[in-house]
Parts: structure tokens; sequence; C-alpha cells
């Protein structure tokens, strides 16, 4: 195959015709980068790089496009490039530079994403890994995220009392409304045990204000 032109087309990139019939659009990096230039010969091999290159390109500036908007981690990034580009070991490969250049870091990610979690929505542990999970953080790394917040998940379970659910807890033998709001909480992703203990100091405290 040779090629028969080159012209602009739009901004940066620039139309190449192949034998005067196959026409591609390529970013003028992709063109500099090959050596690309009228009377060039291609064959299959040196065609299929080139648009290989110019789909890694286009995949990596769409990338970047959406991480001026919003933090992806590395799972959540490959993801939404192969919605889009559909080629999984392409996609892989943008998602492997980006992290390999430290733009996604799933560590960072997980930090930011548990502090929203637990300082913003009051989630227990158990939930606020399940949603980084959900983001495909490791295991490990969720752990790690979470495990600054050991001491306020003990204070917001007991802010959650005090301002989200303290109508249905104005009395401590009332064991359906206990219920709905231990039911509650679980969701929000605190166990049983943690419940049950600051359920029983909430009406402790109650009573003793009472008392004074």
């Amino acid at each position: 195959m040779e090629i028969t032109s080159i012209s602009k087309y739009k901004g940066s990139t620039y139309e190449v015709e192949l034998d005067g019939e196959r026409k591609l659009y390529l970013h003028i990096d992709i063109i500099a980068d090959n050596g690309l230039k009228k009377g060039s010969q291609l064959d299959k091999a040196e065609l299929r790089k080139i648009i290989y290159d110019s789909n890694f390109r286009r995949a990596y500036q769409y990338a970047l496009y959406c991480l001026d908007y919003r933090d992806y981690s590395a799972r959540d990034m490959y993801q939404k490039l192969v919605g889009t580009y559909k080629n999984e070991g392409l996609c892989r490969a943008v998602v492997e530079k980006l992290t390999g250049a430290g733009i996604i870091d799933d560590a960072r990610y997980a930090e930011k994403l548990a502090r929203r979690l637990v300082e913003g929505r009051r989630y227990g542990f158990r939930r606020a890994k399940r949603e980084l999970l959900a983001k495909g953080i490791g295991e490990e790394v969720a752990a790690e995220a979470l495990e600054q917040y050991r001491e306020l998940f003990g204070e917001n379970l007991a802010e959650l009392l005090r301002t989200k659910h303290y109508r249905l807890l104005t009395d401590s033998s009332d064991r359906k409304n206990i219920e709905k709001v231990k039911s509650a909480l679980v969701r929000y992703g605190y166990g049983f045990d943690e419940i049950n203990a600051a359920v029983r100091e909430y009406f402790e405290d109650a009573d003793e204000q009472a008392e004074e």
C-alpha cells in the first residue's frame, strides 16, 4: 500500500489516503512518530501498528478527558474504555500506562472515596468496604484505606442515633421501633454487636440526663 496523499483535516488531525482509495484520519503525532509521508509504502503489519497507535492515542486522550471530571479506579476506567473502544487489550494497555504514570492510583482513589463514605455518609466499616470493592478496589487496599477510621465508626454510629433515629428511640421497651433503627443501621454497614452496644449506651445516656 502506498500513501498517495496527506492533507490537513481538522485541528491536529490529517487525512491520509492509501492507494487513492482508503482514508485514515490520524493525529499529527502518529504521522510524525511513524515517519509517514506521501509516497511511503506500508505493508499490512505496518498499517495495523499505525491503526493501533492511533486508537491507543484516542483512548488515552479520552481517559485523560474523563479524569478531568472525576477520579476513577483502574477497573472502572478499563470498563469505561472497553465500552467505547471494545478492544480489551488496547484498553488494558491504556490503563497500565495511566497507572504506571501515577495518573490513576487505586490507593489514592480509595482514600478519597473512604473519606467521603465515612465522614460524609457515615457508613460503617462493612458498607464502606463493600462500596470500595464495588469500585474495583482490592481487599487489602480497601481495608488499609478504612483503617484510619476505626474510632470514627463508633462516633458516627452514636451520631446517627442522636440525629437521625432519635424520634424512634423514646422508649427503651419499644422493641418494634428499636428493631427498625437497628435494621437501618445494619444497612449503613454496622455490625450487630456494635449496634446493640450503641443503642444500649444511647438509652443509658438518656436516663442519666433525665435524672439530672
